[in-house]
């Protein structure tokens, strides 16, 4: 019966911090929640160990090749090392990640999508053969070949502890930013060929939008906005960006930040805009 929430956290402190998910829990979802207050306790450096490519999360290379790139805007820096792939279900990756202490936002306009210039197909595979990722690869390539833009293809091949797996990750850049990504993973008795068909699938389908960013990156990106709107990252800024799809994650997502921060977040059709909520409270970071 419980309704409410009480909140009380303890200082965070900059540092090394090492911490072990589990089979192949996400490695990934993990970092999520440790990034941002890490960055702004002064950085340091976390090593996880558990899955990086797994079911119902972002991958790494999503992480690394998407993510990483668009929270820059907002001050957060981040380096990546995969020592080891870890493949649902048998988990055993290793990240190791250097979070530089959080600077100055620099803005970014996605209130409307820019002109893509180029998709870049990466294939991969761990413990098993370069051929799939080969077939994987080119067949995601050929799916988008027809859409007037230039579609390269990256293969890899990557060191893995004691799982094996293979994913495809798509991504589309608009003026040297890489600014949405679409993932599919392989799995047992599900042909090559059929994991890169998937990802250009969704790759296709977000093309065919308006969106600024795809789905999960709107998602991920409201995060840093709410951060930049409370005056966390230095004078409080307002951010918006045009959504491919207004998801109930998204939309919960929103409803949690105003909880915790002292902003506004509205959404007008598929406009999502982050606003500092002035006068209501005073956000306490000591």
């Amino acid at each position: 019966g419980s309704n409410q929430v009480t909140f009380h956290p303890k200082a965070t402190k900059g540092g090394a911090y090492a911490f072990h998910v589990g089979t192949a829990g996400s490695t990934n979802l993990l970092f999520h929640c440790l990034v941002y207050p890490l960055a702004l306790a002064g950085g340091g450096s976390l090593t996880l160990t558990g899955g990086s490519h797994v079911i119902a999360s972002p991958s790494f290379d999503y992480v690394a090749r998407v993510w990483a790139g668009l929270v820059k805007h907002w001050g957060f820096s981040v380096r990546f090392k995969l020592e080891a792939a870890g493949f649902f279900p048998e988990g055993g990756g290793r990240l190791w990640v250097q979070v530089e202490p959080v600077g100055a936002p620099r803005p970014i306009e996605l209130s409307a999508r820019s002109p893509i210039d180029r998709l870049v197909v990466r294939s991969i595979v761990g413990g098993l053969p370069l051929d799939i990722a080969n077939r994987q690869g080119d067949t995601a390539r050929r799916a988008l070949n027809d859409l007037g833009v230039p579609v390269e293809l990256d293969v890899e091949s990557l060191p893995v502890a004691h799982s094996k797996g293979t994913a495809v990750l798509v991504t589309a850049e608009s003026q040297g930013q890489t600014v949405a990504g679409f993932s599919s993973l392989g799995e047992r008795r599900l042909p090559a060929e059929e994991v890169g068909r998937l990802a250009a699938k969704e790759a296709r389908a977000w093309l065919r939008g308006t969106g600024a960013l795809d789905e999960h990156a709107g998602d991920q990106v409201l995060l840093p906005m709410g951060l930049a709107a409370a005056g966390l990252l230095g004078a409080p800024q307002a951010s918006r960006f045009k959504a491919h799809v207004i998801s109930d994650h998204l939309t919960t997502h929103a409803k949690v930040l105003e909880a915790f921060l002292p902003i506004r977040v509205t959404i007008t059709n598929d406009l999502v805009e982050v606003q500092p909520r002035a006068g209501e409270y005073t956000l306490r970071t000591e």
